[in-house]
This record gives structure tokens, C-alpha cells and sequence, in this order.
């Protein structure tokens, strides 16, 4: 089994010779690979598997056809121009790695090389078998960490992507709640008719939302901006005496639970938004412990009152006065 046929099947290892690999060798009449393959027949370092073609013409029948894990292309301008072969070849789409191998010396040809997206350039004079095996072993090892790259930028990428469908998603599903909280204190209210007393019909305003603004004062919503980015940063635990103030200026406010959370809705949307193609997940999850532990602070806030409107403070009798109470 050739490298290229085990990429899938195993991990690739960098560092080393590959043990086996499958070479297309492009070349003309004048130049064939007998003497190569008999060269990396004398080197035992690694096993080629060298297949050769004369001609442009059936080196692209090659690689449309067959996998290889390098590509040889024997450079004569005058016959054989490997730089424009190349440059053919990536701007189709190939990405096997290509090694041009000429007669010219290395230092009048490499930029060019480089530049039409070829891997490296050999000059027969100057390189020897295991310099080019060596030079092989690089490329491959460059093609697969440009793929690897590649494949991981993608995944991170639809990771990214599904973190913000999925913010958008429980946004939704809060506008929902949000409409459903509506829906209640409507009906509560529309039902409670004069068999509720005095105080009953405070902690229902208190907790209904028909009566409250729908657009909330700009100083409460900047307010909870920052709170909101504070809290993604710092976390619970570490804002008590803000969490406090929040929930006693909702309080002051009469803001029902249904406005804290639309509030709470409007600037998270608001934030995931900007987020561009950062993650999501971590300010959803700081986002909803936000919005739990200010309904905790909120309810609590309201049920303080409540139990202050029913039990009201009254003056103790001093002593000695109770007779003439």
C-alpha cells in the first residue's frame, strides 16, 4: 500500500522518510528514468515506487486518474517547460506535491520554482538520491499539514457556526417565553376580577407585565450591558454587591420578570451579534446564569415588599402605658 493510499487509514508521521512512495516521474525522450530508478534502487533508506510518462499529455491522464503521493517533473524549457506544467496543474486545482528536476543550476531557478507553486527545484549536478528523497519526504509532509490546516480552519469554522445557530436558537426560545409571560399576566389580570383583595392585585401588577413600558429606560439597559459583559468575563461569585444594586433599581422601577427578561434578551441579542465569527457558547452559558440569578435577586426584591406591605411597621407601646391603651 502506497502513502498516498494510507492517508485516510493512519495519521500522518512527520519528521522521517516515509517507508514507501509512489512517484510520478514526467519527463521527455531525452531524458528518461531508467538511471533514477535505478539510484533509489541502490539507496535503501526508502521504497519508490517510480512510474514514468513522456509527455505533458500523459502525466495529466496520470494524475486525473491515480493517486500519488509526489509528483517528478523533468525541467527543459526548450522541450519540457516544468514551471508552466505547474502552474497549469495548481491553477486546476493539484495539490500533490511537485519537485522539478533539471540541469540548470538551483540558484537561477528556485524563486521561479517557488513562485508558479512548485515544492522544490533540483539540479541533477548537484543533488544526490538521498538529498531528494529527503526533499520528497518535506513536500509530502507540507502537503499533509496544509490539508490538516485546512481541514481543521473548516471544522472550526462550522463549529462556529453551530455555536451561533444554536444562540439563535435559545434567543427564540426566550423571545417565546417572553410572549408566554405576556399571555399569563394578561389573563391574570383580566381574571382577577374584585374577589381579589387589595394586596393580591399588587403582587399580580407586580408580576404582569400590562402596565410596564415596553421600552425601558436607555440608563437600565446600558446598566446591564456592562453587567452583562462583566459577568461573561468574571463570572458568578464575583459581583454581589452589583447583582444587589441591579435588582434593587428593578425593583424601584417596577420592572415585572417578563421586562427583566426581555431586557435580558434585547442586550444578549444584541451582544451575539457583534460577536463576528468568535464563539457563542461561552456568553450563552455566562448569559443564563446572568438572567438566574437576577430573577433569584428580582423575586426575592418583590417578596420583600410583599412582606412588608403585609406586615407593616407599627410603634410598640411603651412601658407603663399599656392600662391606658
Amino acid at each position: 500500500m502506497s502513502l498516498a493510499a494510507q492517508k485516510v487509514a493512519a495519521p500522518p508521521v512527520f519528521g522521517g522518510l516515509p517507508a514507501r512512495m509512489k512517484v510520478l516521474y514526467i519527463t521527455t525522450l531525452h531524458r528518461t528514468g531508467g538511471w533514477l530508478t535505478e539510484a533509489f534502487a541502490a539507496d535503501s533508506a526508502a521504497q519508490i515506487v517510480l512510474e514514468e510518462v513522456v509527455g505533458v499529455t500523459a502525466g495529466l491522464s496520470r494524475l486525473r486518474d491515480e493517486v500519488f503521493d509526489a509528483v517528478l517533473v523533468s525541467h527543459e524549457p526548450d522541450v519540457l517547460d516544468a514551471l508552466d506544467l505547474v502552474e497549469g496543474l495548481r491553477a486546476g486545482g493539484n495539490e500533490e506535491p511537485m519537485i522539478l528536476l533539471g540541469s540548470q543550476p538551483a540558484q537561477e531557478v528556485d524563486a521561479l520554482c517557488y513562485e508558479v507553486g512548485a515544492d522544490d527545484y533540483c539540479c541533477v549536478a548537484e543533488t544526490t538520491v538521498r538529498g531528494l528523497l529527503w526533499k520528497f519526504a518535506r513536500a509530502i509532509e507540507r502537503g499533509q499539514l496544509v490539508r490538516e490546516n485546512r481541514r481543521q480552519v473548516q471544522a472550526e469554522r462550522q463549529r462556529l457556526q453551530q455555536e451561533h445557530l444554536e444562540a439563535e436558537r435559545l434567543l427564540d426560545q426566550q423571545r417565546a417565553l417572553i410572549a408566554d409571560l405576556e399571555v399569563i399576566g394578561g389573563t391574570r389580570v383580566q381574571t382577577a376580577g374584585e374577589e381579589v383583595s387589595l394586596e393580591g392585585c399588587h403582587a399580580i401588577m407586580a408580576t404582569a407585565g400590562v402596565d410596564a413600558p415596553v421600552e425601558l429606560p436607555e440608563v437600565l439597559v446600558s446598566h446591564y450591558r456592562e453587567l452583562l459583559r462583566t459577568y461573561i468575563i468574571m463570572g458568578a461569585g464575583n459581583l454581589s454587591d452589583e447583582m444587589l444594586e441591579l435588582a434593587e433599581l428593578l425593583a424601584n422601577s417596577n420592572v415585572s420578570a417578563q421586562r427583566a427578561m426581555q431586557l435580558h434578551v434585547q442586550v444578549l441579542e444584541e451582544l451575539v451579534q457583534g460577536l463576528g465569527n468568535r464563539s457563542a457558547r461561552h456568553v450563552m452559558n455566562r448569559a443564563d446564569l446572568l438572567v438566574l440569578e437576577v430573577m433569584g435577586h428580582l423575586a426575592d426584591g418583590y417578596r420583600q415588599r410583599f412582606h412588608e406591605r403585609h406586615h407593616p411597621p407599627r410603634q410598640l407601646i411603651l412601658p407603663g402605658f399599656e392600662a391606658a391603651a
